[in-house]
């Protein structure tokens, strides 16, 4: 992905916008590496993911860059351009639960994420020596009805402070306010069990058990200002047997929650994720 440049585009459908694009880039020497696109017939919406390689960059980033925007202006596009050396910075928020901190730490610690985590921030103390074992700076902020003002301040002055990219809901139980989710629309991902709205609360597997689940699952969407009703980026499920306990399924289901967070943050570091209004198009990897 670092020898890589990607744009995401998206306008109204119509004839020849496809065309047009690689046409533009053609012109300029890039090598189109891939090439993914999607029509919505019933929005009248046509949305593209475009590959190039980074090593036939004809001149600067920045020329490259203003040269679309004009083509994108007569187009009437919308777009975005992401570099594939980058390494996007990224803060977890987590609360009293590891096992999504862990399976993220241990992605990026393989190199399976492109990315760098220069801090991990937490309503409670006991995480710490997670972070510590990763050797990345923990920000412990205790959230009570009185500090919650005060707290969610400091954490977006700590995401200011780290040149902050992306925001990951790590199990972090706490609802940000709709200031913050508006201020970081499409930049927060957040993990919660699949059950939603079904069995809300705080012991949901419990409500599962009760109820005689035979599937289970978890879902990774955009944090907004309504809670768990962002875009959803990712979603898995497992059938579970009438066997199982509460602890049981909820140990199944933080392996699914793991999995699922993980995947919607591959997914948005490597640029395959477009918003329209208030759902996605996630475009499949390259393999």
């Amino acid at each position: 992905m670092n020898n890589k440049i990607v744009f995401l585009i998206q306008s109204e459908d119509r004839k020849g916008i496809l065309s047009a694009t690689t046409t533009f880039f053609s012109t300029l020497g890039f090598n189109i590496l891939h090439c993914q696109q999607h029509t919505d017939a019933r929005e009248g919406r046509y949305f593209m993911r475009i590959e190039l390689n980074l090593s036939d960059l004809p001149s600067t980033r920045s020329d490259l860059e203003k040269r679309f925007a004009r083509f994108a202006e007569e187009q009437r596009l919308t777009w975005r351009c992401h570099w594939g050396d980058y390494r996007s910075r990224i803060a977890i928020l987590v609360s009293k639960t590891s096992h999504c901190l862990y399976d993220l730490l241990f992605h990026v610690s393989e190199g399976d994420l492109f990315c760098d985590i220069p801090l991990i921030i937490s309503n409670h103390p006991d995480l710490e020596s997670v972070a510590n074992l990763f050797r990345i700076p923990y920000y412990h902020l205790p959230v009570t009805k009185d500090t919650k003002e005060e707290q969610e301040a400091e954490i977006l002055r700590l995401l200011e402070r780290f040149d902050i990219d992306l925001v990951v809901l790590a199990r972090y139980m706490q609802i940000l306010t709709p200031s913050f989710t508006d201020r970081w629309y499409g930049r927060i991902i957040n993990i919660h069990h699949a059950f939603l709205p079904a069995f809300q609360g705080a012991n949901p597997y419990q409500q599962a058990y009760e109820r005689g689940v035979k599937m289970i699952g978890a879902t990774a969407h955009y944090a907004s200002e309504e809670l768990d009703r962002g875009p959803i980026i990712e979603q898995d499920v497992v059938r579970v047997s009438h066997e199982l306990d509460p602890s049981g399924l909820r140990n199944l289901g933080k392996d699914v929650e793991r999995r699922v967070l993980t995947k919607a943050v591959s997914a948005h570091l490597e640029s395959r994720v477009i918003i329209y209004k208030n759902r996605t198009i996630v475009f499949g990897p390259i393999v």
